[in-house]
């Protein structure tokens, strides 16, 4: 009932209101959109960094390969999204500007964490700004620079915290559950993967396919963006049936 009396007092109407309970309701709302949004999972692999996610294909008639979940920002960072997908694009459009400035003025390539800082520092702008809404999605970061391997979060919010392994969307609460029992130090990309298509089969079910997913991996040894071709990943799914 709470919640609601809040509503009722207007408590939400702006983003810099706060309510009696010191809650922004609008930065609540946007985290709430975040888990109505397509599962996306992050791993942190001794040989690289993995993402894979739905794409959720909501209409037949949809080609499935032109539908992008994961973005390159570099050569050596991804990001992937849950949420409002077209605020995820601003975001990641913002991020490989910055990226490429940074290979222009310094001649190497940007750390992960200063684009991670950057879209948190806007993100967290929009918190506290008349005028403006919160950005409506999560984030998950993963880059490799030099020998280390990284993987980011960032929320509605702002804050961003780094991980071993993460999971964002709809299916948060399956697949962190599994990730909490089976995710170890030592795995392989390739185990990775399997362990991320165990998780998403647990969470769609029936509409688990290779149509659905997309994966993509960064290497420490080339240290390249690299999407997962669709053959590959059906073998990755009949190796599991």
């Amino acid at each position: 009932m709470q919640p609601v009396q809040h509503q009722m007092m207007g408590y939400d109407r702006a983003i810099t209101m706060f309510s009696p309970d010191g809650r922004l309701l609008q930065v609540e709302y946007a985290k709430k959109t975040v888990r109505q949004g397509s599962t996306a999972i992050g791993m942190v692999c001794k040989d690289g960094v993995l993402l894979v996610t739905d794409k959720r294909i909501v209409d037949k008639l949809v080609v499935p390969e032109a539908v992008e979940k994961i973005f390159q920002i570099d050569d050596h960072i991804a990001a992937t999204a849950s949420g409002i997908i077209s605020d995820a694009r601003v975001l990641v459009e913002r991020a490989q500007v910055k990226a490429q400035q940074h290979r222009v003025t310094f001649d190497s390539p940007i750390d992960t964490l200063s684009i991670v800082k950057d879209i948190s520092n806007l993100k967290q702008l929009c918190t506290q700004s008349g005028g403006l809404r919160p950005f409506g999605v999560s984030l998950l970061i993963g880059g490799v620079e030099n020998d280390s391997v990284k993987l980011f979060e960032t929320d509605p919010t702002g804050i961003y915290f780094q991980y071993r392994a993460s999971v964002i969307g709809e299916g948060e609460t399956e697949v962190e559950e599994m990730l909490h029992k089976e995710f170890k130090d030592d795995l392989t990309i390739d185990e990775g993967i399997k362990l991320s298509m165990k998780a998403l089969k647990k969470v769609l079910g029936e509409e688990f396919k290779a149509e659905r997913l997309e994966v993509v991996t960064i290497t420490k040894k080339d240290k390249k963006f690299t999407r997962l071709p669709k053959d590959e990943l059906a073998k990755y799914i009949s190796r599991k049936k």
